[in-house]
């Protein structure tokens, strides 16, 4: 067999930046390293959320081999970047034959890693999994054979296979049927960024906002790195998102599109879907869907539902005291959000566009529901600012229909305790002190009465305040609240 000598594709074709965050991710791929056993790794993500920087950071002084799928390509396009990536880690000056078809090159494959497997740890790299499955191309039956006639026999070898389609993923290698059924040692399900997160990674580039920015930011772009990447050092908040989203330069301008269209099949359904989730607050059921989509009450909408839940951007929550049959969907995606609220068919385009909605009532109002959003996905965060993460036994929604002598009421968090205790919580977005007036004392109140009516609950209820800033000690928070966070809470690890 020819000697080459080896390289390594991340070290030499890619400048690693500085990892911010993923610790527990990274963790969990460094253990692997020193596995007995030769592992196969199944990382998903959607689209931008850091899924090949994570790896390629982790696995740089290993990764022997790497190739990425392209999407909508037909098999002899993919076969021969199969072949470029094999020229490439064999540092070989000629070009090397492309393979006919998938079992052939996984031969090559196999070849050329045998002598590297056999005296030293070696990662291999297949990145855009999914796409790579071109119709009628066979990949995943011979990557099945290549998986389970040779590289299961090599505890020094380590696989990791990455894809933005999350739910190709789940369907086709975590729960296949076939001979990838229960291969996949290890499954790392990759979340965007956190706040604290959010916040560590605009400060390792340089940008330095307070945090009522930074939040801004984050309504607009979520916890993607590579959305956040494109905000410059010297603006604001409001000045970035007008130029990446409102200019047709931007980065954002037409990421929409792209964005659902690289992640789904027939991504009609799947957008419809989400438009339909963006147009309330309060979130709808899977029946409710249906008859607002109408879309098949059979296999379509159970599809989408999942393959989107999956992919993050919708979650689901069973209310109190309900089934999961009962299930509440709410668009959970922040770009999705804001997108179809205010960049769907450019309603409005230009430098300067941002700078004027950003002081409308409807920007007043939608940012009181895109923080709601936040909140819900900060969780373990608030749960910690309040001091009761041990005593915690579930967190749901709670909404109730008029009816039985009660007016209709909604909480969109519902911490119930282990202590007999219940908190709700009211989230509110605020450039300064949040003031409880009159009439909202009066909602507080209501809501309150309606849930301990409706449910019969015995246990104490807190009311809890999630602002920006505070809220002002007045007469009716001295009456009604019983505890409270600011933003700070949220940015904490």
């Amino acid at each position: 067999m020819a000697e080459y000598k080896l390289i390594n594709p991340a070290k030499s074709h890619f400048a690693m930046e500085e990892l911010i965050g993923r610790r527990a991710e990274k963790k969990i791929l460094e253990d692997a390293l020193t596995s007995k056993s030769p592992e196969l790794i199944a990382v998903y993500g959607r689209r931008r959320v850091g899924k090949t920087f994570l790896i390629r950071s982790v696995y740089q002084k290993h990764l022997v081999f790497e190739f990425t799928g392209v999407h909508n390509a037909k098999m002899p396009e993919q076969l021969q970047n199969f072949s470029l990536a094999l020229q490439t880690a064999m540092n070989s000056p000629a070009q090397l034959a492309v393979p006919a078809n998938w079992t052939a090159a996984f031969y090559l494959l196999q070849n050329f890693l045998t002598p590297i497997v056999s005296r030293k740890r070696a990662v291999i790299f297949f990145d855009e999994f999914p796409w790579t499955n071109s119709p009628k191309s066979n990949f995943l039956k011979c990557f099945d054979h290549f998986w389970n006639t040779w590289a299961s026999k090599y505890p020094n070898l380590t696989i990791v296979i990455c894809g933005s389609a999350a739910s190709w993923m789940i369907q086709k290698v975590v729960k296949s049927k076939g001979g990838l059924h229960n291969r996949v040692t290890i499954l790392l399900p990759l979340a965007p960024f956190t706040l604290k997160e959010a916040e560590e990674y605009l400060k390792s580039r340089s940008i330095n906002l307070r945090r009522y920015q930074i939040l801004q930011l984050f309504m607009v772009m979520g916890g993607i790195p590579h959305y956040l990447s494109r905000v410059q050092r010297g603006e604001s908040a409001t000045v970035a998102i007008d130029r990446i989203c409102f200019t047709k330069t931007g980065y954002l301008f037409e990421e929409f599109d792209k964005l659902y269209a690289s992640l789904f099949d027939h991504s009609s359904n799947h957008i419809t879907v989400v438009r339909f989730l963006s147009g309330t607050s309060k979130g709808l059921t899977r029946q409710e869907i249906i008859a607002r989509s109408k879309l098949s009450s059979g296999g379509t909408v159970t599809n989408v539902l999942e393959e989107l839940e999956q992919s993050g951007f919708i979650t689901s929550s069973t209310p109190y005291g309900k089934t999961t049959k009962d299930a509440v969907f709410r668009l959970s995606d922040e770009f999705s959000l804001f997108y179809l609220k205010y960049m769907d068919s450019k309603k409005a385009t230009g430098k300067g566009t941002w700078q004027t909605i950003s002081k409308s009532a409807s920007w007043t109002s939608w940012s009181g529901y895109a923080f709601e959003a936040i909140c819900l996905k900060h969780k373990e965060q608030i749960k910690e600012g309040l001091g009761i993460s041990g005593a915690v036994l579930d967190e749901s929604i709670w909404r109730h229909v008029p009816g039985k002598g009660l007016p209709g009421a909604q909480i969109d968090l519902l911490i119930e305790r282990n202590d007999n205790t219940i908190n709700i919580c009211e989230m509110k977005f605020s450039n300064e002190e949040y003031t409880i007036n009159k009439n909202y004392a009066e909602d507080l109140e209501r809501k309150r009465d309606v849930f301990v009516g409706a449910t019969k609950t015995k246990k104490t209820i807190f009311l809890t305040m999630i602002t920006t800033y505070g809220t002002v000690r007045n007469a009716y928070y001295n009456k009604l609240i019983q505890s409270e966070l600011t933003m700070d809470s949220l940015f904490a690890s």
